[in-house]
């Protein structure tokens, strides 16, 4: 049995119904699930690792891919931990290779946190000249490349980074009538506020009559509580 096949069973064998039902309720979408708690996922990606993480690159990527061709949101999230996982050995050549995988093969909110939040949001903090690239996906018909475009922004803003691109992305999806969307981009905001409260809370007061409400409850979120009731009241 190879090492996919072994991936697979491991799943199969650690599914139960309860899990798989509980899943369903999370998504608007309909998702491919074994029914795999999210523990033992990860704890399945970290063994199997140990067996990959000295492969050649393109294996490494090409197992990444047989994992991501079946559509199940399990097998995704082993692959995108794989990914995270060998950053060290990632170039600026790799780019595209996650941003395919973020077009093509990412079919939920989980999925896409899980790709964007880790991989890719360690990716630009190392290679920041791919930040062009966040500001295109803000114009692309795919949710989840423009859902993509915040949340691979999250863990870097959290730090403080990059605050002039996390409100130029926020400008471009302000408007945004998609809920996923608007939560992505209030998201970002959120954790650029533990930085940068005073430039984050600024922007939303000037942006506050047209920012869509969802996203505006999850960028304040974390603010001060005399902030959130002054973000909050109506003109």
């Amino acid at each position: 049995m190879n090492l996919i096949s072994q991936v697979r069973q491991e799943l199969q064998d650690s599914a139960d119904s309860k899990t798989k039902q509980n899943t369903h309720r999370f998504f608007k979408e309909d998702i491919k699930v074994y029914g795999v708690t999210v523990p033992k996922v990860s704890k399945i990606a970290t063994k199997y690792f140990k067996q990959i993480k000295d492969l050649d690159k393109n294996k490494f990527f090409e197992l990444c891919e047989e994992l991501l061709e079946s559509g199940y949101s399990e097998e995704a999230f082993v692959a995108y931990k794989w990914t995270e996982s060998n950053m060290n050995k990632f170039g600026p050549e790799d780019f595209g290779v996650l941003e395919r995988w973020l077009n093509i093969y990412v079919s939920n909110w989980a999925e896409c946190d899980t790709l964007c939040n880790h991989a890719l949001g360690s990716f630009v903090e190392k290679f920041p000249q791919f930040l062009e690239n966040l500001k295109e996906w803000t114009q692309s018909q795919n949710r989840w490349m423009k859902r993509g475009a915040a949340t691979t922004l999250v863990l870097p803003a959290r730090k403080g980074l990059f605050l002039e691109v996390v409100l130029e992305i926020a400008d471009k999806l302000l408007l945004d009538k998609d809920d996923l969307v608007q939560k992505g981009y209030g998201w970002m905001l959120k954790e650029a506020s533990k930085a940068h409260q005073t430039e984050v809370f600024n922007y939303i007061m000037k942006n506050k009559a047209v920012m869509p409400r969802t996203a505006l409850r999850y960028a304040i979120e974390k603010m001060p509580q005399n902030l959130r009731k002054e973000a909050m009241k109506k003109k």
